[in-house]
């Protein structure tokens, strides 16, 4: 919607992973390093984890994309709260394999038969399983053990896990211990510092054309990494939410106020329930008790104030947007006669 106002070629700010928008902080460079040099050794697991939104899923699709041409037959598992049988279907899933209806010991048989097919093609198999903190304990055991899967000495199968921190906890478990000696590599990515949120913001706004407009002030930038703490998730949600406050309100200077605005209507989508919804017994103080309401509905009216506001910005964008249906027809018209 907004792209056109501001010469855009796409949306800079979306919040699906696309390697062609990766951008290499220190935290991410050196997490790629690590899957890169995890797959020159062609064994073991490579443990890489982060916040959520950090940039996890977005190293894998980069690190698929530079995959494309090499002997490697990648597969990708969201794991959710998998057990052990469940994890094995998965993987066999993965690999593109029939599953329905087979026991564990023709799934393992299945799945060793197609690595070792894989590897006798000159190629090798990775598995690269994510959201990894949702695994039950008996699920990574049951990783493990197929990386006992060998031909020639050598491993048939690599994983490499990503999850959230507290996968971290996981694997410092007593029963992890045998799969803690077979991580050659383990890395937590952290969040962007200043300098990186800003560079960020304009390394994805200049991947889609971006000459300098909207104009974004160094408070701007500054209120946004505060704000979101240097997550690119965090960080694309209200830049994609500036951009449409921009297109709404017809600015090309985005400064610390326009972020604010963004950030006090993304606050109160969430926080309604907040809301007084009736008068609690109060302090045995009458004059304190008053006051107390008067706080109370004091925010209250903060709430339909920003409600209002939000709501106008909406009645704004459906104005725009029929505006934008009817000149494109009424365009369309004319080429036609």
């Amino acid at each position: 919607m907004y792209e056109s106002f501001y010469h855009l070629r796409a949306k800079p700010f979306a919040l699906n992973p696309d390697p062609k928008f990766f951008f290499g902080s220190k935290g991410h460079k050196r997490a790629m390093a690590y899957l890169e040099y995890g797959l020159s050794l062609g064994e073991g697991f490579i443990v890489i984890t982060g916040e959520i939104g950090a940039g996890k899923t977005m190293l894998v699709r980069n690190l698929f994309k530079k995959l494309e041409h090499e002997n490697v037959v990648a597969a990708q598992l969201v794991s959710t709260q998998l057990e052990a049988d469940d994890m094995l279907r998965a993987v066999t899933a993965a690999f593109g394999l029939e599953q329905e209806g087979l026991n564990k010991a023709s799934l393992l048989k299945k799945l060793e038969s197609y690595l070792l097919s894989v590897v006798k093609q000159g190629k090798r198999p990775l598995l690269v399983v994510d959201e990894a903190q949702n695994l039950a304990p008996r699920a990574v055991e049951e990783l493990r053990m197929l990386s006992n899967f060998q031909h020639a000495e050598r491993p048939l199968l690599q994983s490499f896990l990503l999850g959230q921190p507290e996968f971290r906890i996981t694997l410092q478990s007593e029963e992890m211990q045998q799969l803690k000696q077979r991580v050659i590599a383990s890395y937590h990515l952290g969040a962007m510092d200043m300098s990186e949120t800003c560079a960020y913001i304009q390394h994805r706004l200049d991947m889609v054309g971006w000459k300098n407009d909207p104009r974004i002030s160094d408070d701007a930038y500054q209120r946004i990494h505060e704000y979101t703490g240097g997550i690119p998730r965090k960080i694309n949600t209200l830049s994609d939410r500036l951009l449409l406050l921009g297109f709404l309100s017809e600015k090309h200077d985005f400064s610390a106020a326009e972020v604010q605005e963004v950030i006090d209507d993304l606050g109160q989508e969430v926080a309604y329930s907040t809301a007084p919804t009736g008068i609690k017994p109060g302090p045995a103080n009458q004059a304190a008790a008053v006051a107390e309401v008067e706080v109370a509905l004091m925010g209250l009216e903060d709430k339909v104030e920003s409600m209002e506001r939000t709501l106008n910005r909406m009645l704004a964008m459906m104005r725009k947007l029929l505006q934008t249906v009817g000149e494109s027809q009424t365009k369309s018209g004319k080429n036609h006669a």
